[in-house]
């Protein structure tokens, strides 16, 4: 008997009955948008005169000319690339992109004329995730020239970063932001809006060649997917089939898979019975696999003539499979998905056949579930955006996207904990000191609320201290330093030219502190007469006394050294827990 997750599929296919592709004709296409990196003008490529816009959207870098990795590649002659001297972090924010799910793929390239031994590594997030870390060789391997991953963009925009590693300048070729159906690659459950797909492998399987969607006539919806083309899984250990009959219920959605992929398969043998596919994967990660057959063989034409079993290393995802009985008919699309933890290095897909023909396969995808990351809180976002803009950072500092995402690569100087209560990231510590910086203090500076640490200290900062400051709650330490800063005691008065708010917050600081030495005289002195007449009294017992009031400060400096012991957290300290199967 066919499994649970045989009939979840089933029923998948069966939620979208014909109405559906009504529906899609009468709306507008999907929306779409290819960046050459690099590039002044817009830019049309053959042989499907594919529009790419010219480069905008980005932070930083330098547009140069560009040499592809691969044949696979878009045909392009420009990229943008990131010095160090350009900040650790660089984004493309991309504004006016309409709410719902995208596929967002990137090619990267390398500077003109470089040599084959300075391929840069360096890691790429999305909306503040990270999907992906350049691997040693990907300059010699076609389907490592890019990356894609499946997101919904839900805010209007979108904010594609990358980040240095001390391996070379990151360098991009292009950028394609592709919507999707919003329930594209749904796989259970578990899937949402705050999860991420990101494309590991998708092979077409037997004859043909490696192609894009659109080089398929596939439908726009699917994404112009990459398929690469494998002729076989190992020497000897199956054989290619292929038909021109027509495929029924390929390109239905919400995946629209290309009616002509399923038309070649692999075929097991004799000497070799089960059909084995091994890719090397991250430890450690859950990964979405899909499955694709049609019965395309003269051989079998009806159900139980082929049936067999599905294993991902070594556990039985699926058992009893008939193709025929499953999609209904023979030359008809069947596709099986199921979710796996790896926690090796390699996923292993098995065909192993019970009964009549042997194993057969069309096409396979493996991707990787990544949950998205909480971002940081809005207000502090702005409050670092203004003081950025305040204190004219420079590039260097790479002060790009999201002030604590993604962990790996927080912002220069921003300390970082996830707030319980709001399951945002919020601003702890702040420390630029002995940078350089210029400029000044904005009121903003205020919305930083859960600030603990301030250090500034050791540039050339002017201007007042905005009285905001002391809205700040939670701020224990304060920078100094600055011969430019004015307006509290122990820094020089600031001028005439200060506003009457500056002037009002100015005043109380002043007329509080006053107030502190005042009181304080009067218990130092009252303090003192009360030792003077111990003193008198117990002329004996001083050397005790002495010790005693020593101890007593120990004990205090013990306790406030305790009680303040592990109050600020790193980005890295925290973040959401693994998606379990």
């Amino acid at each position: 008997m066919p499994n649970l997750a045989t009939f979840q599929f089933l029923l998948l296919w069966t939620l979208f009955p014909c109405f559906a592709f009504i529906a899609r004709a009468a709306q507008r296409g999907p929306f779409g948008m290819r960046i050459s990196c690099g590039a002044r003008h817009n830019v049309q490529t053959e042989p499907t005169t594919t529009l790419w816009y010219k480069d905008f959207g980005y932070t930083g870098g330098i547009p140069t000319n560009a040499s592809t990795t691969s044949y696979i590649a878009p045909p392009l002659k420009t990229l943008r690339y990131f010095p160090l001297s350009e900040g650790p972090s660089n984004c493309y924010n991309i504004y006016n992109v309409p709410k719902g799910h995208y596929s967002i793929r990137i090619f990267f390239g390398l500077v003109a004329q470089a040599r084959a031994t300075d391929e840069p590594l360096f890691d790429i997030s999305i909306q503040g995730t990270q999907i992906y870390s350049l691997k040693s060789g990907w300059t010699t391997q076609d389907d490592q020239a890019f990356t894609q991953a499946q997101v919904f963009l839900m805010d209007g925009s979108v904010s594609i970063c990358f980040h240095g590693t001390g391996h070379g300048d990151p360098a991009i070729l292009s950028i394609e932001i592709l919507q999707i159906d919003d329930k594209a690659y749904y796989f259970g459950p578990q899937w949402s809006r705050g999860i991420i797909l990101r494309t590991v492998k998708r092979l077409s399987c037997g004859f043909g060649q490696s192609k894009y969607g659109v080089d398929y006539g596939a439908d726009p919806w699917g994404g112009d997917r990459f398929w690469q083309h494998i002729k076989t899984f190992g020497d000897d250990s199956d054989r290619r089939r292929s038909v021109e009959t027509r495929i029924k219920k390929a390109s239905r959605p919400p995946n629209f898979y290309p009616e002509t992929l399923y038309r070649s398969a692999l075929v097991s043998t004799s000497s070799q019975p089960d059909l084995t596919y091994t890719l090397d994967v991250d430890p450690n990660r859950n990964y979405s696999v899909w499955l694709h057959f049609a019965e395309i063989d003269n051989s079998v034409t009806a159900e139980g003539q082929r049936v067999f079993d599905i294993m991902i290393n070594g556990d039985v995802a699926f058992k009893d499979v008939d193709i025929v009985k499953l999609s209904g008919d023979r030359y008809t699309a069947l596709v099986l998905n199921t979710t796996v933890t790896v926690n090796g290095r390699t996923l292993t897909i098995a065909l192993s056949p019970k009964n009549g023909s042997f194993a057969i396969i069309n096409a396979i995808e493996i991707l990787e579930i990544i949950m998205t990351e909480s971002k940081t809180l809005s207000d502090e976002v702005m409050a670092l955006q203004k003081l950025k803009k305040a204190l004219g950072l420079p590039p260097r500092f790479g002060w790009n996207g999201d002030p604590c995402i993604p962990q790996q690569h927080p912002w220069t100087g921003a300390d970082c904990r996830l707030d319980k209560s709001s399951s945002k990231w919020v601003i702890d510590g702040l420390g630029l000191d002995n940078q350089g910086v210029k400029g000044f203090l904005p009121n903003d500076i205020s919305r930083l609320h859960n600030l603990q640490i301030l250090n500034l200290s050791g540039n050339s900062i002017q201007g007042p201290i905005p009285s905001s400051l002391g809205t700040i709650t939670s701020l224990q330490v304060l920078f100094t330093d600055n011969a430019g800063l004015c307006g509290i005691p122990g820094l020089p008065t600031c001028g005439p030219h200060l506003s009457a708010g500056a002037k009002v917050g100015i005043g109380l600081g002043a007329s509080f502190t006053l107030l502190l030495l005042i009181t304080g005289s009067v218990c130092w002195w009252k303090r003192r007469q009360n030792i003077l007449r111990v003193q008198q009294i117990t002329a004996r017992a001083a050397p005790y006394a002495k010790a005693r009031t020593q101890f007593s400060r120990d004990i205090q400096m013990t306790r406030h050294n305790s009680n303040n012991y592990g109050n600020s957290q790193t980005a890295a300290e925290n973040g959401p827990i693994l998606l379990s199967r």
